[in-house]
């Protein structure tokens, strides 16, 4: 059996990562459209990419009007400016979704239709360079060929994918997610943490993405609680960025399965955060499954120490599980009541979310067989 393995064209990861991508930089273009939101422009880390492109003589344009998860009107306002601006590359600075949306942003300033036309497609083309700059740790956009877009008419999540979309440059500097509020750190942290589970335990896994899963799984359980704990933590902070970049280098190569399938219609239809809906979710939708692949579960119980070579796969595999509810605790993951979700608007929906969840392919890569109805009980069993 053969494997594909695909990264970043060029990665530059590390203290000072931007400073020394500078050199780079000058060969994507003459004129960068910068994508970002307004809370990271209003804390100073957009001045710092904007002050970065003066010194070395780039033109620029901001668009930082990403507010929130990125929907496909956003993405047709950025495509409008960009052409209108006359920029020729995109550089995308902030969390998940202006990442995101900059990869949106630079297909359809060449594709044509709507963005919602390239759901279950796979996107290709020749786009204007693309350069990623995270500020959290955990969405692991700036390592893959996917990208995540609301469908503001039907109220979906569109997973949309090709390798078209992996950018041209990633820039991987923990000291920009140093501001990230608690909250942000949780959400991302977590959503890292459901990536290299859910990658280690995919039909899609191989021996590479197992390399990176079990790095960052250790890196996560041992690093996230310290970053929640004291954002100026360095050494936290810096791990954290590096479990985020394995941890997106996996789910590019295997792929996620039941937890981000059932979480993004949660996140489309009550607004809740992608890295907090997959927390909310984890553990029912790991414990439907462990059954499908005790040895593989076990083997992140045994990785992070929390089991051992005593135990039965399936003891490990539930000690997993406890330390796991551990870590939602310790970084204050709320249930669904505790985040304000209405039980009966909840219940109206929960066939519309199992169905979405089914469409969108990711249950699939369960190693366990899943049908509608398994996702079903699980949202049940949610409350």
């Amino acid at each position: 059996m053969s494997y594909e393995f695909s990264l970043p064209g060029r990665t530059i990861i590390g203290e000072n990562a931007l400073k020394d991508s500078e050199s780079i930089l000058k060969k994507l273009g003459k004129k960068a459209f910068i994508v970002t939101g307004k809370i990271v422009t209003k804390m100073g880390t957009v001045k710092l990419l904007t002050d970065c492109l003066e010194g070395i003589g780039i033109e620029y344009e901001v668009f930082n009007d990403i507010t929130g998860e990125p929907t496909d009107t956003m993405i047709e306002a950025g495509v409008k400016a960009f052409k209108e601006t006359g920029c020729d590359f995109c550089i995308a600075i902030g969390g998940g979704s202006p990442l995101d949306s900059g990869k949106a942003i630079v297909a359809m300033t060449t594709l044509d239709g709507n963005i919602s036309d390239y759901m279950g497609k796979t996107i290709e083309g020749d786009f204007p360079p693309l350069v990623l700059i995270p500020t959290t740790a955990g969405t692991g956009s700036e390592t893959t060929k996917f990208t995540i877009i609301t469908d503001s008419k039907k109220d979906i999540k569109m997973l949309l994918k090709g390798e078209s979309l992996l950018p041209s440059l990633a820039i991987i500097d923990y000291t920009l997610s140093i501001t990230a509020p608690k909250k942000v750190t949780a959400a991302t942290g977590m959503d890292a943490l459901t990536h290299v589970v859910e990658a280690y335990t995919s039909r899609k896994a191989n021996p590479l993405t197992d390399t990176y899963a079990l790095a960052a799984i250790k890196r996560i359980f041992k690093y996230l609680p310290l970053a929640y704990e004291d954002g100026d933590n360095k050494k936290a902070r810096e791990e954290m960025a590096l479990a985020a970049f394995e941890a997106g280098v996996c789910i590019n190569n295997a792929s996620v399965t039941i937890v981000h399938g059932m979480s993004r219609p949660i996140g489309a239809l009550f607004h809740v955060a992608h890295g907090i809906s997959n927390a909310m979710l984890i553990k029912e939708c790991l414990s439907y499954v462990l059954d499908g692949v005790y040895e593989r579960f076990a083997d992140i119980g045994r990785a992070i120490n929390v089991a051992d070579e005593n135990d039965s796969d399936k003891e490990a595999s539930e000690k997993f599980l406890e330390k796991l509810s551990e870590l939602c605790k310790i970084v204050e993951i709320p249930t669904l009541k505790e985040y304000g979700i209405d039980k009966n608007e909840f219940d109206k929906v929960v066939d519309k979310m199992a169905q979405d969840a089914m469409d969108s392919g990711s249950p699939s890569n369960t190693i366990k067989e899943v049908t509608k109805e398994d996702l079903v009980k699980i949202y049940e069993k949610l409350w």
